[in-house]
C-alpha cells in the first residue's frame, strides 16, 4: 500500500495542468486493496472508542466512521455515505500511511468540499484517472489542452450524429475528402478557370488552338453569370439549392432546352475542374441537382436552303462564294472551311484535303469535289493563302447581310444541312454520306432521312457558275492572287 501511495502522489505532481479538477479529486483514493486485508492488522490505541468517528471540522457532521476488527473480520473498514449509497473500504492497519485513519480524514475533507470523487466506485475512479492521463499525453504531444468535458461532450456529439457508423471511419471520410478542400471565392476560382481556357484558344507555330476561341467566349460567359449570381460564395459553399436557383433564373428558363443543357455542361465541366483543384470535395453530388438533369431535346425539323437560294446566295456571294460553295456541295462545316487555304483545295486531285489541325474531329479525311463544285472551285486554282482571311464572327456578319439583301430566310446551319440531306437522298447510302460529312451514320440517318427526293438532290448538285462568270473571282479586301483569265 506504501508502494501505491508513492505511485499516486507522482502522477499527481507530473500533472499540474488539471490542478483540482474534477479528475484531480481522484489522486488521494485508492483503489480496492485485496492484498491488504489478508494482512495481520496494526491495533489501534486502548483509548479509541468504536466505531471511530471522522469530521472534517470539530463542531461538523460525522462523515466516516471507521469500525474495528471483529470476529470473521481481521481489518479495519471505514464506512461513508456518497450519493445517497453506503461505501465501505478495507485498511490492514489503523493509522500511518496507508492507515483507515489517513484515508477517513481526506474522505472526510472531499466530501466537506462538495468532491464528488467519493461517490464513485473503485472501477469508476480507474477509468477517472485513465482519462486524466490519456488527456495529459495528448497535451505533451500535441500542445493543445482538452478538458474532461470538452472531450466527452463532443465524442458523444459526434457517435450521436454518425448512428451505427465509428468515429474513426467518419474521420478518415472527411480527411480524404473535406479536409483537402481549398476555400476559394467561387469569381476568383471562374476566373482562373476561364483563364486557362483562353490560353488554351491561342494557337502557336502555325498550329491550331486547342480550344475554338468563339467556345472559351461562350462558357467563359455562361460561368460569370453563374458567379454574379452567387457574390461572396467560395466555390465550397455552392449546394444544390445554388445551381436549382441558377437554372430556374427567367433568363434561362426563356431559353431553349438545347441552350439550358449548354449551361449545364457549362457547369459540370467548371466542377470537374474544382475538383481537380482541391477546390470542391470529390463526393460534392452536386450534379445530383434537379436542375442539372439533362433536358430530352424534342426532335425538331431539320431546315436547309433550297436550290433556288443556293443559286443567288453563290451568284452575289463575291468574296463568301468559295466558302458558301464548298459548305453546301461538299458538307463541310463553317469553321472548318473557314480554316482551309487554297492549298487545301487542289492538293489532292478531285479532293479537298481537311487536315487533323482544321477538322473539328482533329482527325484527317478528304471530301469529294463533285463536278459543280469543281466548276466554281477552278478560278482559284492559282490562288494561296487561307480562303477567309477575316475572324469566323466577320464572315457570319458578312454572310447575314449577304441572305437578307437576296431576302432569304435564316436557316441555322442551313448549307450542310443542305448537303446532309441532298447527298442523303441522292445516295441512300448514311455511310457514305457520313464520311463525307465527317459525322456518324446514326446522326445522317436520324437526322437527315426522308427530307428531300432524289430529283431535289439532283437540282442542288447541278448548280454551276454561269458560263459568262466561270472565270471571274472576287477577293477578300487585302486578299492577293491572281486569277485565270
Amino acid at each position: 500500500m506504501v508502494e501505491h501511495a508513492a505511485v499516486n502522489r507522482g502522477v499527481v505532481g507530473s500533472s499540474p495542468t488539471f490542478g483540482a479538477n474534477f479528475i484531480g479529486e481522484f489522486d488521494n483514493l485508492r483503489p480496492p486493496d485485496t492484498l491488504p486485508t489478508q494482512k495481520t492488522p496494526e491495533t489501534a490505541p486502548a483509548d479509541v472508542k468504536w466505531p471511530y468517528k471522522v469530521k472534517h471540522r470539530k463542531n461538523g457532521p460525522v462523515l466516516a466512521k471507521i469500525y474495528r476488527p471483529c470476529a470473521g473480520r481481521d481489518s479495519y473498514r471505514v464506512a461513508w455515505s456518497a450519493d445517497g449509497k453506503r461505501k465501505m473500504q478495507s485498511f490492514p492497519r489503523f493509522a500511518g500511511e496507508g492507515g483507515a485513519r489517513e484515508f477517513a480524514e481526506r474522505l472526510a475533507r472531499d466530501l466537506a468540499q462538495g468532491s464528488q470523487a467519493p461517490s464513485l466506485s473503485p472501477a469508476e475512479a480507474r477509468s477517472a484517472l485513465s482519462i486524466r492521463d490519456a488527456l495529459q499525453q495528448f497535451r505533451v504531444d500535441t500542445g493543445r489542452t482538452v478538458t474532461p468535458d470538452q472531450a466527452v461532450t463532443d465524442y458523444l456529439a459526434a457517435i450521436r450524429k454518425l448512428g451505427d457508423r465509428p468515429l474513426s471511419e467518419a474521420v478518415s471520410a472527411f480527411l480524404d475528402t473535406v479536409a483537402i478542400v481549398k476555400r476559394v471565392d467561387l469569381a476568383a476560382a471562374i476566373e482562373e478557370f476561364t483563364s486557362a481556357r483562353v490560353a488554351k484558344s491561342r494557337s502557336s507555330d502555325g498550329r491550331r488552338a486547342h480550344l475554338a476561341v468563339e467556345y472559351v467566349t461562350i462558357t467563359g460567359r455562361y460561368l460569370h453569370h453563374f458567379a454574379k449570381a452567387f457574390p461572396g460564395h467560395a466555390v465550397c459553399d455552392i449546394g444544390k439549392q445554388h445551381l436549382d436557383l441558377f437554372m430556374s433564373d427567367p433568363h434561362r428558363s426563356q431559353l431553349a432546352p438545347k441552350s439550358r443543357n449548354h449551361y449545364r455542361a457549362t457547369l459540370k465541366m467548371f466542377l470537374a475542374w474544382a475538383v481537380k483543384k482541391d477546390y470542391l470535395p470529390a463526393n460534392h453530388r452536386l450534379l445530383e441537382a434537379p436542375g442539372m438533369e439533362r433536358e430530352t431535346l424534342t426532335g425538331g425539323d431539320t431546315d436547309f436552303y433550297r436550290p433556288a437560294e443556293l443559286r443567288q446566295l453563290l451568284a452575289a456571294a463575291d468574296a463568301l462564294r468559295p466558302i458558301i460553295a464548298i459548305c453546301s456541295l461538299a458538307g463541310l462545316r463553317v469553321q472548318e472551311a473557314l480554316r482551309l487555304t487554297y492549298e487545301d483545295l487542289f492538293r489532292v486531285p478531285g479532293h479537298i484535303e481537311v487536315t487533323a489541325t482544321k477538322s473539328k474531329t482533329r482527325s484527317r479525311r478528304l471530301v469529294e469535289i463533285v463536278p459543280a463544285l469543281a466548276e466554281w472551285l477552278e478560278p482559284y486554282r492559282p490562288c494561296t493563302g487561307p480562303l477567309w482571311p477575316g475572324t469566323a464572327p466577320h464572315y457570319q456578319v458578312q454572310f447575314t447581310k449577304l441572305r437578307a439583301s437576296l431576302t432569304i430566310p435564316s436557316r441555322k446551319n442551313g448549307l450542310r444541312h443542305a448537303f446532309c440531306t441532298y447527298h442523303f437522298a441522292a445516295h441512300g447510302n448514311e455511310n457514305l454520306t457520313a464520311q463525307q460529312a465527317g459525322n456518324s451514320p446514326a446522326m445522317i440517318h436520324a437526322h437527315y432521312k426522308g427530307l428531300a427526293t432524289k430529283k431535289e438532290a439532283q437540282a442542288w448538285f447541278a448548280i454551276c457558275p454561269p458560263p459568262a462568270a466561270a472565270n471571274l473571282i472576287a477577293f477578300p479586301a487585302g486578299q492577293t492572287a491572281t486569277a485565270a483569265s
